[in-house]
């Protein structure tokens, strides 16, 4: 095992990684910029690092700076968390060539899962079904052509990243080119890559994700699933569970091996999640693979009873993984609700300022993972996510009446939050009955309603 971890992150993931080291008997080093000195994960890591100033870009981004940390700290590995750097191969190679240990699959798979269009060729070559797509789109004259075959509506999609920027949604020719230039634009803004694709638009699809965690001796097993359907307008997640509603069980079966078979394509290490559109009609295909923890990965941990993210660790150390197949069994039903400092009413707006008084809940099946508390500042650099809230009983009505309940202790003064968002999003029929889809947020709950 690992002596000393450095955590290249901040927020909620920070504080998480830093308690399932502790009780690993890891120690662990927190980065910070000079905006976050009195930050959650900077009070509980056994030492902190000021890596630069508030900008992620000179600070949480800043790789001379962060490998630097890391020597003069005298780690033995890093722990991107996700965002940031977690899905950067060249920061995955060079933790290996300073000889620190990257807490993640090898670079390898990371570069060619981080790239959507060689993560489809790879998966169409594995025999997991995909959206049909375009390829790198190089022209104005490319993408009319693709569209015109495959027929309107379609999505343009970033090559690299994630988190739903540069995604652009068009449903008519008139507006393919100016799709493409916004898409390409927030793009390369976001990840330093403008190239995008395009894929067929599915029609009120579900956004089901599959869990896999693999060792480097080859052996790999999938976690369950998560419904992931309930986003903001942005394609960003908002809310979670495990295991997914109303999905038949020979598609849940369909969609864990396939997960299995494309995380061994790929000769995959470390935890992962395959991300899946459903269909009405029940198919299903491959959207992408993000190799690395997920913000939504304490529902799974709530149902099945492993920790993922020890795991990590454990499988970046060299260990074997002890996990059976045969084991993984769902015990209950799991909800998170995100806790984000945005404006609903105004476009999910990010808000920033200095918490006032900040409960949050607890009691029987429920669980908080956050960085904030009363007094806090919640500064304008970084994401907007405050506090991810877990609520698990022993079916999913129960733990609606549960999430419902937490929910309603919880507090946070200071800025707008989307709590209030989430109870509406509970107390709608469509998601007490379980029949929800990737879009249905925008077309169903932020309508505004009509004026007599």
């Amino acid at each position: 095992m690992f002596d000393k971890v450095l955590i290249a992150n901040r927020g909620e993931i920070a504080v998480r990684i830093i308690r399932a080291c502790r009780e690993l008997g890891v120690r662990t080093v927190a980065i910070f910029s000079d905006a976050e000195r009195e930050a959650m994960h900077v009070r509980l890591a056994d030492e902190g690092f000021c890596v630069g100033p508030p900008p992620a870009v000179r600070s949480y981004l800043n790789i001379p700076n962060i490998i630097s940390a890391a020597e003069i700290t005298g780690v033995d590995a890093i722990h991107p968390g996700y965002g940031f750097l977690s899905e950067n191969a060249g920061f995955a190679e060079i933790c290996a060539s300073h000889g620190f240990k990257f807490i993640g699959p090898p670079a390898a798979a990371v570069a060619l899962m981080g790239d959507k269009a060689s993560a489809k060729r790879r998966m169409q070559e594995a025999g997991v079904p995909v959206v049909p797509g375009s390829g790198i789109i190089e022209s104005d004259e490319q993408a009319k052509r693709f569209c015109a075959e495959a027929g309107y509506p379609v999505l343009i999609k970033a090559t690299a990243g994630g988190g739903g920027k540069g995604m652009r949604i068009v449903g008519r020719e008139t507006d393919l080119v100016a799709g493409l230039a916004a898409a390409r634009g927030e793009a390369h803004a976001a990840f330093a890559d403008g190239r995008v694709y395009i894929e067929k638009l599915l029609e009120h699809p579900r956004h089901v994700e599959v869990q896999v965690l693999a060792d480097e001796f080859g052996h790999v097993i999938h976690v369950g699933e998560r419904d992931c359907s309930i986003q903001k307008p942005s394609h960003q997640k908002l809310l979670e569970e495990a295991p997914a509603p109303n999905l038949d069980p020979e598609i849940r079966a369909q969609l864990c091996a396939a997960a299995v078979k494309a995380a061994r394509a790929v000769e995959y290490a470390n935890a992962g999640t395959l991300e899946f559109l459903v269909a009405p009609d029940g198919r299903f295909y491959f959207m992408e693979m993000n190799t690395r923890i997920q913000v939504e990965h304490p529902v799974t941990e709530a149902v099945y009873g492993i920790d993922l993210v020890r795991w990590q660790v454990r499988i970046a150390a060299g260990e074997r993984l002890t996990v059976r197949q045969e084991d993984i069994r769902p015990r209950g039903h799991a909800i998170e609700c995100r806790i984000n400092a945005e404006d609903p009413a105004n476009g999910f707006r990010p808000v920033s300022g200095k918490l006032g008084t900040v409960v949050l809940p607890g009691g029987p099946g429920i669980r908080v993972d956050s960085h904030i508390y009363s007094g806090a500042d919640v500064p304008p650099f970084y994401d907007s996510l405050l506090a991810k809230i877990v609520a698990v009983d022993r079916d999913r009505p129960s733990a609606i009446a549960r999430m419902r309940r937490a929910l309603d202790e919880t507090e946070i003064h200071g800025v707008t939050t989307t709590v209030e968002l989430q109870e509406r999003i509970l107390a709608s029929e469509p998601f007490e009955s379980g029949h929800t889809w990737v879009t249905w947020l925008r077309e169903y709950l932020l309508q505004p309603v009509a004026v007599s």
